[in-house]
């Protein structure tokens, strides 16, 4: 006689937070996560790495976590370089897939990053009733009450033109150009997510292998749900999920009606290896040009119309500098 099977087993969980400087921002997160333990599977674990701050973050989030009473889920691992946000996330996502029983998600969270009560049980309730779904993002809400985009188009050499345009009429009659998709309801796909709050099934890293490290800082989440989708995994945003997201704060790169400061080489190289990789040379060069060229229009119409400059100062001259006309086609490893 067949033995009858028993309850369903609860998910295993680790969340996964970055920190690079932000230890205060480090902590409101952890503390939200501590506010919401009741809504999350019994075995949720925590793990913040500290990619080499050097200003004391490691002392002052372990004490926190001691402080509060969270020793039981959550723990501060000190990394050896600040190797970016590949780097920090493979350092507490490496050894968990190879313990003897790893997790059966990995939630990647920015320091940022707030969640909201019963954000990360929507985000595992949505993946166990969607087998194929790889990876699922939340709504994202800014201190103003705002929805902003957490899920995105491909990145495209006809996209690079075009948002570099900056024409609405452009967007209004070529939609799938436009790089941010913006928030609905209802759950949706999207072809990549942020970073920001990612939820990863296990099985997308047996499936593509880790984060790619060479990536600095930006690109890289948009690289690895590119090699997640080229497998079949599915990508959504689920806005039952909700987090509260400072943009910017744990970067330092931000949106806001004052001029933007100069933009980081880091940007430039993760876009580059982006497009290499991805899409080879040849499409490379052509999206390079085409930003170039979009953004050339951009600044003679900001300068016939008199509008406001925002940009990053000295935009495209950097940008030329670190296009492939310059750096070339070479996928060696960022050194470090």
């Amino acid at each position: 006689m067949p033995i009858p099977n028993g309850p369903t087993p609860m998910p295993k969980l680790l969340i996964v937070t970055v920190n690079y400087r932000t230890a205060a921002l480090t902590i409101k997160c952890l503390a939200s996560i501590a506010a919401d333990l009741r809504n999350l599977p019994e075995q949720t674990r925590m793990v913040v790495v500290d990619n080499q701050s050097g200003d004391g973050s490691v002392d002052t989030i372990r004490n926190a976590i001691k402080e509060n009473g969270w020793q039981s889920w959550a723990e501060v691992v000190a990394a050896e370089r600040n190797g970016g946000f590949s780097y920090g996330n493979n350092i507490a996502i490496r050894p968990a897939l190879t313990a003897d029983q790893p997790p059966d998600y990995f939630w990647l969270l920015n320091p940022d990053a707030e969640s909201l009560e019963g954000a990360g049980k929507a985000l595992l309730d949505f993946m166990e009733a969607h087998p194929k779904a790889g990876l699922a993002t939340s709504r994202y809400i800014d201190p103003e009450g705002e929805q902003k985009a957490m899920a995105f188009r491909h990145f495209t050499a006809l996209s690079e033109f075009f948002s570099n345009l900056r024409l609405g009429i452009v967007d209004r009659l070529l939609p799938k150009t436009v790089i941010p998709v913006t928030p609905e309801p209802q759950p949706h796909l999207a072809e990549w997510l942020s970073g920001t709050s990612l939820m990863i099934r296990r099985e997308v890293f047996d499936t593509i292998g880790l984060m790619d490290e060479d990536y600095f800082l930006y690109f890289e989440e948009s690289d690895f749900c590119l090699q997640a989708q080229r497998k079949g995994w599915e990508l959504w945003y689920v806005p039952e999920s909700r987090i509260l997201h400072v943009i910017g704060a744990s970067t330092g790169f931000r949106h806001t009606s004052a001029r933007q400061p100069r933009r980081p080489g880091y940007w430039f190289e993760s876009r580059r290896r982006y497009f290499i990789k991805n899409h080879g040379a040849a499409y490379a060069a052509l999206a390079d040009a085409l930003h170039m060229a979009g953004y050339s229009l951009w600044l003679i119409r900001q300068f016939i119309q008199r509008k406001q400059n925002l940009d990053p100062p000295a935009y495209l001259t950097d940008f030329f500098r670190h296009s492939v006309f310059v750096k070339g086609f070479s996928l060696d490893k960022r050194k470090t």
